[in-house]
């Protein structure tokens, strides 16, 4: 009965994808083509069995956390699935193969259909892969054995939202979104709000979205949008860092600083000791690391290299930042040679681009270096740095960064740029300071970094008000906002 059902399963939403493709196709038929793809769905829904249903002794404790992309790039639904798993859920793990720090969770991946249909129209080329997307998520969600709870990230949400509202709808499950953010404000980055793909996907947010069971999201601003626009009623539940971001012991920070000297020269120290970094240096004879007193500043930018983030900003700050110190430095060698390292911690699609931009620069007192970190060396280099930079802009003004969440972890100062719901979070003056343009950070870095690495001004203020209100961890934020939506009675 369970293969008659999945191939029953996969002509329905091949059938509902051809329908949407013809009304995309013909946008102006008679016949409204969303109904034709809930028709479709709904004279297919008699012909699956009751297999598709049936609960065993197992099945109350189990839980699906769906990604529709790379699952080592969303550290809330890897935080999501742990903390499900700590509560006794077994947790299956779907999404797109990717670098993932848990080995206890049981994971199915699947491959993303990208360049196999990367020729031909755009238009037709984005269709067919959703198609297969389709597809494929159908048959995984159709074959794992039944689970009590879906729980779903958006973005990215197409088809993954209808596919998984269709398939908790046909087995009974309960199916959760977990909104960051609308995907159809990141897809008008790169093709503009007016483009028929990016209203096809607004449209497809706003009807599917409000069919899921329960709904979370990022910000209590996107939880006012959601209601007043979308009519979806969603729990609030902010971004917390994990126990592992916080800050780093100086034994950590030295043999961090070594490892990555190793590789990056811009760790090295001039000297041929093999004790001593830029940052550090251990005593052979005791053992005993101390930071060097003229050592530079650690600036850290953690980035996915994408469209919403924009680091011209922070190369010109630091070419302007670099001219003020020219200008101000009379006498030769008034300034050590390097006054700060900034590191641009990630890997993305606009890293190449920006590294001939930094190539080009010709800075004097600052060197910049673009690791990509270990999993395990990411929190130890936020816990050792003494300023963060953060340039993530919100596509739609409703989300947070969760780099800075990580930052103010490890009780680390950030310099922000602004967007509308920033101050949920960084609060100007009191634990970092908030910019709009690059000469504002210039002048900001100038500020915070002049006196370093004195902890009297403005950054020892910040990281002293960083550890006075930590707040919540992740764990018992989730506890008090998500276990009460899947423990609830049926």
């Amino acid at each position: 009965m369970a293969p008659r059902c999945s191939c029953t399963a996969l002509l329905a939403v091949s059938l509902t994808v051809l329908a949407l493709l013809a009304g995309l196709l013909a946008p102006h038929s008679a016949v409204r083509w969303p109904a034709v793809s809930l028709a479709v769905a709904a004279a297919l829904l008699p012909l699956w069995g009751r297999s598709l249903r049936r609960r065993d002794d197992g099945t109350s404790r189990r839980v699906c956390v769906l990604v529709l992309g790379d699952i080592g790039r969303s550290p809330r639904m890897q935080y999501h699935a742990l903390s499900l798993s700590k509560h006794g859920y077994h947790v299956t793990f779907v999404g797109f193969s990717g670098e993932t720090e848990d080995v206890i969770l049981y994971c199915l991946f699947f491959n993303e259909p990208i360049s196999c249909f990367a020729v031909g129209p755009k238009v037709v080329s984005y269709v067919t892969k959703v198609t297969v997307q389709s597809l494929q998520l159908l048959r995984v969600l159709l074959t794992m054995e039944l689970q009590a709870h879906v729980l779903m990230q958006n973005p990215p949400g197409l088809p993954s939202i209808a596919v998984t509202w269709f398939v908790c709808l046909l087995r009974g499950s309960r199916f959760i979104i977990d909104w960051h953010n609308y995907g159809y404000t990141i897809m008008a980055l790169s093709h503009g709000p007016a483009h028929p793909i990016v209203r096809l996907a607004k449209w497809y947010e706003r009807f599917f979205g409000p069919l899921a069971s329960h709904n979370l999201c990022v910000t209590n601003a996107m939880k006012v949008d959601l209601q007043k626009n979308w009519g979806i009623k969603a729990t609030t539940l902010y971004d917390r860092p994990a126990s592992i971001f916080r800050e780093t012991p100086l034994k950590l920070q030295h043999e961090l600083f070594v490892r990555l000297a190793a590789v990056y020269p811009q760790f090295r120290h001039a000297g041929s000791e093999a004790e001593r970094t830029i940052f550090s240096v251990r005593d052979p004879a005791d053992g005993t690391v101390t930071l060097r007193a003229e050592r530079p500043a650690l600036l850290l930018s953690s980035t996915s290299w994408t469209e919403d983030e924009d680091f011209s900003i922070l190369l010109t700050a630091l070419e302007a930042r670099c001219l003020q110190i020219r200008r101000f430095s009379l006498i030769q060698n008034m300034f050590p040679l390097c006054v700060f390292l900034c590191v641009c911690a990630g890997k993305g699609p606009q890293k190449e681009h920006y590294m001939k931009l930094i190539d080009s620069l010709h800075l004097e007192h600052v060197e910049i270096c673009t690791p990509w970190l270990e999993a395990e060396d990411y929190p130890l280099l936020l816990g050792s740095a003494d300023l963060g930079v953060c340039l993530h802009k919100s596509s739609s003004g409703l989300d947070l960064p969760m780099k800075v969440v990580d930052m103010f972890g490890c009780c680390l100062p950030v310099c922000a740029v602004h967007f509308n719901c920033l101050d949920e979070l960084v609060k100007h003056e009191e634990n970092g300071l908030i910019f709009k343009d690059s000469a504002e950070l210039a002048e900001q870095l100038k500020t915070l970094l002049s006196d370093f690495p004195s902890s009297d001004g403005k950054l020892g203020t910040f990281r002293r008000n960083l550890h006075s209100s930590r707040g919540q961890r992740w764990d018992d934020n989730w506890d008090q906002n998500v276990l009460p939506l899947i423990t609830a009675p049926r």
